[in-house]
């Protein structure tokens, strides 16, 4: 395959196959790192017995990496040589003799890998191992002799030299003299490079590295440069050049004796092609600063993410450095694809002292790419990566393409820039007509367009700009269906003169990143030289880019530049800049003719005149010469992990200037391709990220530069998506479950990644270890075993061992575990059973989960007889464990249900016998209580056919994952009871006869899934209720919600029916009567309605001979049912009655009728109303009421709406008694209605009455009165045909002239006559309306009648006095007017008992009866008053005065006198 993968493809986690997953990353390095630790102490030792093995086995990958002998090979040259061979400069090895990052390998995982291999092909070969032991030890013996006496040559040689220096130490002295000086380097962008010298001198001088002047401080940037010296070579190491790196290197030795510099030059190029080499990075060595050691470890890190553009995106990563010291604070970097990201609008940084995070504040496809976050201690740098997808947003208009990206300004001059940009992913369907440049001044928000028609070339010359202003751009899409949103703006860029901006941004070199060295001082006057190098740098349609080197002759002042051009085949040469000369060595030309060909040349000036020309360029002809690249080859897909796989792709041929690929996916049969990429990748290799888990894909690539994209490669093969298998990670905590004097039965948990297959089998090693020398490893089995405990057999008593276990699956075997501890192979005696061992742990649940595990292997003096679980949280002490079960267990497995939610469990297992408990298993790795999103339960289901099945789903299913049922947690795997069936994600445990054998606990497992488990408990109970509803289901019968019933319909149909509370639309209904089958006919009309279930049979009539049984039979499938209904006698004849009636009845109504007959209200006023309600009426119809057969008048108005007619009967009597009736006609018949208001129906309707009176009476009251006492109550209407009857003490009173009752107005009353203690008691009044009537109750006794009676007596006594008291009865006039001298008489009557006194007054004095005034009262009834002769002075106010006991009364009357004089 052609291309090359770059760096960060093959060191980061997201490019790795090896680490395709965290677990897998986390386990590889926490191994290497326990190894390295581990293996320390054996470094030395082994080093003598390793130097002459050659490839043999080593202890572990890092002894390999540090003692297998390097092969030979040919002697490597340092001469750097271009295309024809010639020697161009010197190159130094970068990281010479470090092979760590050589490839996607370390040392100790390739060592390792080697190891494996070769114990594989050492099992299948069968010569003897003996002769090579011998072999082996032969060869160490040897090299620790030679190893032994060349070191002891070297230091008697290294003493010696030191003596004689010591012993004339001062002939020795001199100053430093660099044997070997640095050189200058030309280095690619983001590789490394190592300048390095020799110096001598006496004393050791003292070497200092400086950087344009300044010293280089190591510490100051932790990783980028590294100071090494050893036996007077001293080197300078620079990590991942850029252009800052990029100037004059010294290096200053000094010593007592003198000083001495030299000097070295480092430029930094970036390739515009693809880079081969890869970029080794800094080992991670540890080194200690004042003393501290950081170790630094990134977890819970980003993931591959996808965004949208406009969306805000965070990215972030805990960080923890230890040691933690409180202002300490660790240099973040972030990087994308490997270009160090600084803080702008776009992107934004945090650290939160343990927290990095990244947020993009609004994405773009710029955005796109691997992001690298970096974390760089004194001591090391720790870095985690991933990738970044970043979708287009929602076009504008429908089909509109996707919007361009990374638009950049290149050759910006005083009055033109270049903006180039990227092709999108997207072009909605369409193809892309065009693109449109936009510009927009700094300082403003107007955009306006820079070209009028669509360009296709991804270039464009922006003319018109106003020298010295700032512009941005940007660039947007166009096809047929519309405008794309616009790309993201370009970064600021000023209308200036390049050499210009140069100055003015101060650097030192120009814009090639070239340094230029000037071998003598320019001579002031002097007339430039001419130009050199001169080439057409580009050329297309639209413009012509020029490019030169200055001449080595000039004056002080800086030099400018007239550029000319002529047609080619003329010697007509043009100055195209003839106002103003350029100053940079660059020019781009515009408004040629497309199709000519021009030659150029350019020319020098300065104030002492202008140059000669340059030598004139070959003929360009003006257009487009970069061609469309070709399609890419072939397209390989390979798996990576469950949502992704790796695409690979051959390199399109001859491309010119390519940008990069762009990679689609379609789902098989789809024929939909969908972006994977929406910036282009230039590797040969890419990633797609976001497929969907078991769906099958096919992939293709296209490729771009400036001039478009490519045709699509072919597609690819189809491929699934599914994870990559590899070898497993190795075993871990080894531990012994039974040791004899010559065999030690092992234990290990299973590896935290299984590589995504199955473990077929363990290899255990073992080796001897004789005074803490470990020995060589040898094969503990030769075939692989399934159980993760094995017995070693062939042991020595009392030594000492070491134990390494590798696993195995279809992939291969992997790397071996860490050795385990030293145990001495010892027969053990104790009484108590040894540890139980292989604790799972399953089914777990937010309060609950199921621990398994295996007995011990050593029993002890007696048999096992229980075991007891023992639970701690995770982070607590070892003093924190503490029993789960009080009474020990003697099953396997235990349910343990006292966990709470969100905590981290760890669990052990004890075993006890009959001498006590043992010791206690391994913990089990820490266990985090919650119950997982998804999570399923087993459910039990009893089909059709009456089978029991249970069921678990899973939707989390891998392509490799297996259900595994289990019976109290035993794998079933004879298939007489129970039989398991899987399909997708579902499987089924189906019970072939079930019984009492088949109790017990049933679960589910579905291996490669983050513990997907359940389980479901078979008790005798359940059992027995399962049989009952599978029995149901066998025979089954289809549910009624009704038996079969009868109703009649309108015209009398008669509707036979019952409803299925299920049926399917499949089923049958058989209609049977007398034994006879039913047919549809003229008779007969059957139904079905499948949705409700509603079966019904209809028959308009019933006759004589359909008096029987009738009966629906349904079946559906195999269930069946039946409902019968039995219609004969009495039933059969009452309901062919009430059919016709019915018949009748609607045939009645199809003209006027009565919808209420007639009859009658009684209202609370005791009016009485005549009533009917008719129907179906029109205007012409007619209502006439009858009495006794005479018509009479009555409401005959008929309403529509309403179709009510009342006759008021006002003050209802025995008069208004009859039979009457009201008739309704019309065209289309009549309707009559009686009522028979006569005897009985007339009682009926007064009694009604009656209750209405009694309803409103009133509740007994007593009155007092001057007779006696009356009890009385108020009607609201009194009629005279009102029955009531009165009651003293539950008896009914009989009327004397002492007590007396009656009715005044509408109060009755009963009135008792002088009352006495005999008329004490309870009295009612009792209304009769012919039914229960109605009571009204009062208590005369106690203080109610002593309070009436008292009143009685007052009323009493009052009334005499009232009749005998004094009184005038009449006689005496209100005024009198007489004459003068007249005689007065005035006569009145007196009355009273007894014969009152009489006296006269005349104005209020007492009168004298003399002879002018005679007063007379005779017979004591008659009282007289004369005036003989009136005069005036009689004129006055008189009265008369009355008076007895019992009271006095008086009149009053006036007398006025005139004179006959006075009238006149």
């Amino acid at each position: 395959m052609s291309g090359s993968i770059p760096f960060y493809q093959k060191q980061h986690r997201h490019y790795d196959r090896g680490y395709r997953s965290k677990e897998v990353g986390s386990a590889v390095s926490q191994y290497q790192s326990s190894s390295s630790s581990s293996y320390a102490i054996h470094s030395r030792a082994s080093a003598s017995r390793s130097a002459s093995r050659g490839l043999s086995a080593s202890y572990s990958g890092l002894e390999e990496s540090r003692l297998s002998p390097i092969p030979k090979r040919a002697k490597p040259t340092h001469l750097a040589m271009d295309k024809e061979n010639q020697i161009i400069g010197y190159v130094v090895p970068i990281f010479r003799g470090s092979q760590e990052y050589a490839s996607g390998l370390s040392d100790t995982e390739e060592a390792r890998m080697k190891e494996s291999a070769g114990y594989m092909a050492r099992r299948n070969l069968f010569t003897s191992g003996l002769e090579m032991e011998r072999t082996e030890q032969t060869s160490r013996k040897v090299s620790m002799r030679q190893s032994a006496e060349h070191i002891s040559l070297s230091k008697r040689i290294y003493e010696n030299e030191e003596y004689h220096k010591c012993m004339n130490e001062d002939s020795l002295m001199h100053a430093p003299e660099f044997v070997i000086k640095p050189r200058s380097h030309t280095v690619w962008e983001k590789q490394c490079v190592r300048l390095h010298c020799t110096v001598s001198g006496w004393p050791d001088p003292r070497v200092v590295w400086y950087k344009n002047n300044v010293t280089i401080d190591p510490m100051a940037r932790p990783g980028k440069y590294k100071l090494q010296s050893s036996y007077n070579v001293h080197s300078l190491q620079i990590d991942r050049c850029d252009f800052d790196d990029t100037a004059q290197y010294h290096v200053s030795a000094m010593n007592s004796s003198g000083e001495l510099s030299t000097f070295a030059s480092v430029v930094v190029k970036r390739f515009k092609g693809e880079v081969d080499e890869t970029l080794p990075m800094p080992r991670h060595g540890i080194v200690s600063e004042y003393g501290i050691t950081f170790e630094t470890h990134i977890v819970d890190g980003f993931g591959v993410s996808f965004g949208r553009e406009g969306e805000t995106m965070s990215l972030g990563a805990m960080v923890i450095i230890s040691p933690n010291l409180a202002r300490y604070q660790p240099e973040v970097q972030w990087y994308r694809d490997d270009v160090l990201l600084q803080p702008s609008k776009w992107c934004q940084m945090h650290w939160s002292g343990d927290k990095a995070t990244l947020t993009l504040t609004h994405l773009n496809k710029e955005d796109e790419g691997l992001y690298t976050l970096r974390i760089t201690t004194k001591t090391k740098y720790e870095t985690y990566s991933a990738y970044v997808f970043v979708r287009d947003a929602d076009a504008e208009v429908e089909g509109a393409p996707g919007a361009p990206l990374d638009v950049t300004c290149q050759d910006a001059n005083k009055d033109y820039v270049i903006v180039t940009w990227k092709q999108p992913a997207v072009d909605g369907g369409n193809s892309i007509l065009g693109y449109f440049v936009d510009r927009c001044e700094v300082g403003t928000t107007h955009w306006s367009q820079c070209n009028d028609t669509p360009i296709k070339f991804a270039r464009f010359p922006v003319t018109g700009l106003v020298e010295g202003r700032s512009y941005t751009f940007r660039v947007r899409a166009v096809n047929k269906s519309g405008m794309s949103r616009p790309s993201r703006t370009s970064e600021v860029v000023a209308a200036m003169d390049p050499a210009d901006r140069a100055r003015m941004r101060g650097t030192s070199a120009p814009w090639t990143g070239q340094i230029i060295v000037t071998e003598e001082e320019p001579a002031e006057g002097v007339v430039p030289g001419r130009p050199k190098e001169l080439e057409v740098a580009e050329a297309t349609k639209n413009y012509v880019v020029l490019s030169w080197k200055p001449p080595g002759e000039r004056g002080h002042e800086g030099i400018m530049y007239y550029v000319e051009k002529c047609v080619s085949g003329t010697d007509s040469w043009q100055r195209v800049n003839t106002e103003i000369p350029v100053k940079s060595p660059r020019y781009a030309l515009f408004d040629l003719a497309e199709g000519k060909a021009y030659r150029f040349r350019v020319r020098c000036c300065n104030s002492a005149g202008v140059s000669e020309p340059s030598e004139a360029t070959e003929a360009t002809t003006v257009g487009d010469k970069l061609d469309i690249p070709s399609a890419p080859g072939r397209v390989v897909p390979t798996r990576n992990t469950a949502t992704s796989v790796v695409v690979s792709w051959e390199a399109s041929r001859n491309a010119k200037e390519l940008v990069g690929y762009y990679i689609e996916a379609s789902i098989v049969g789809s024929k939909k391709f969908e972006p994977c990429n929406n910036k282009p990748v230039k590797t040969t290799r890419f990633i797609c990220h976001g497929l969907v888990t078991g769906e099958s894909y096919v992939f293709r690539v296209k490729a771009l530069n400036a001039a478009g994209l490519s045709e699509c490669s072919q597609e690819s093969e189809a491929i699934e998506v599914k994870a990559a298998i590899a070898s497993p990670t190795p075993p871990y905590g080894i531990s012994i479950l039974e040791c004899v004097r010559d065999s030690m039965v092992l234990a290990w948990k299973q590896p935290t990644f299984i590589g995504g297959a199955d473990i077929t089998g363990y290899f255990v090693d073992y080796r001897e270890v004789i005074n803490g020398v470990p020995g060589k490893w040898h094969e503990a089995n030769v075939k692989a075993v399934s159980d993760r405990a094995y017995r070693v057999s062939d042991l020595k008593e009392n030594r000492k061992y070491q134990f390494q276990v590798r696993a195995a699956n279809m992939a291969g075997v992997g790397i071996p575990s860490l050795p385990s501890e030293t145990f001495i192979c010892e027969e053990w005696t104790i009484a108590v059973p040894g540890p139980p061992h292989d604790l799972q742990v399953t089914e777990v649940r937010a309060n609950t989960l199921v621990l398994l595990f295996k007995p011990p292997v050593y029993q002890g003096r007696d048999p096992v007889n229980g075991f007891y679980i023992d639970i701690k949280e995770a982070d607590a002490e070892e003093e924190a464990w503490r029993g789960v079960n009080e009474k020990a267990i003697s099953t396997n497995y235990m349910k343990i249900k006292i966990l709470k939610e969100g905590e981290t469990y760890v669990f052990r297992v004890r075993a006890q016998n009959k001498a006590g408990v043992g010791k206690a298993s391994e913990p089990t790795e820490p266990v985090l209580a919650e119950t997982k999103p998804g999570t399923t339960e087993i459910v039990v289901d009893i089909d059709d056919d009456g089978v029991i099945s249970m069921n678990f789903a899973c939707s989390n299913l891998t392509p490799d994952s297996k259900f595994v049922w289990s019976k109290n947690y035993k794998e079933i795997t004879d298939e007489t009871r129970i039989t398991v069936a899987t399909s997708g994600e579902k499987s089924k445990a189906i019970f072939n006869m079930p019984a009492e054998d088949d109790i017990g606990i049933y679960s589910c497992a579905v291996t490669h899934t983050n513990g997907e488990s359940s389980s479901y408990t078979l008790s005798a109970e359940e059992l027995r209720k399962l049989l009952e509803i599978s029995h149901d289901h066998k025979f089954p019968i289809i549910p009624l919600k009704t038996e079969l019933a009868v109703e009649l319909q309108e015209k009398g149909r008669v509707r036979f029916w019952l409803q299925a509370e299920k049926i399917s639309a499949n089923g049958k209904i058989q209609y049977v009567f007398n034994d006879n089958t039913l047919s549809q006919g003229e008779k007969y009309k059957m139904n079905f309605n499948k949705e409700t279930g509603v079966i019904e049979m209809i028959m308009e009539s019933l006759l004589q001979e359909d008096e029987g049984t009738f009966t629906f039979q349904l079946q559906d499938g195999k269930a069946t049912n039946q409902s019968s209904l039995v219609l004969i006698g009495e039933v059969f004849k009452q309901l062919q009655k009430e059919s016709e009636f019915m018949c009748k009845e609607w045939h009645r109504k199809q003209g006027p009728h009565f919808v209420e007959y007639l009859s009658y209200e009684v209202t609370p006023e005791c009016c009485v109303f005549l009533k009917c309600k008719v129907g179906n009426i029109k205007k012409e119809t007619v209502a006439l009421w009858y009495k006794d057969g005479r018509e009479v008048k009555g409401d005959g108005n008929l309403t529509f709406t309403e179709g009510v007619l009342n006759l008021e009967i006002a003050q209802i009597s025995k008069r208004d008694a009859g039979v009457y009736e009201i008739v309704m006609k019309d065209d289309r018949g009549k309707d009559t209605s009686t009522l028979n208001l006569t005897e009985q129906g007339f009682r009926d309707l007064m009694n009604e009455m009656f209750s209405h009176i009694a309803k409103s009476s009133t509740a007994l009251k007593i009155q007092s009165t001057e007779e006696g006492i009356r009890l009385y109550s108020f009607v609201s209407y009194y009629n005279e045909a009102l029955q009531v009857t009165w009651h003293h003490k539950d008896s009914a009173i009989a009327f004397t002239d002492r007590i007396k009752s009656g009715v005044v107005g509408e109060q009755l009353w009963l009135q008792i006559t002088e009352p006495t203690e005999k008329d004490k008691g309870k009295y009612a009044i009792e209304f009769h309306d012919g039914k229960g009537g109605l009571k009204r109750t009062v208590e005369l006794a106690g203080q109610a009648f002593d309070d009436a009676y008292a009143e009685f007596q007052r009323l009493k006594a009052a009334a005499i006095a009232e009749r005998n008291r004094a009184r005038v009865a009449g006689g005496l006039p209100d005024v009198v007017t007489i004459q003068e001298l007249k005689a007065l008489n005035l006569t009145c009557n007196i009355s009273g008992d007894p014969v009152p006194e009489v006296v006269w007054l005349k104005n209020e004095r007492e009168i004298v009866s003399d002879d002018h005034y005679i007063m007379k009262f005779e017979s004591g009834k008659y009282a007289s008053f004369t005036i003989t002769t009136v005069n005036t002075t009689d004129s006055g106010k008189y009265s008369i005065l009355v008076k007895n006991k019992y009271g006095t009364e008086s009149a009053d009357f006036t007398i006025s006198v005139f004179s006959p004089d006075s009238k006149k």
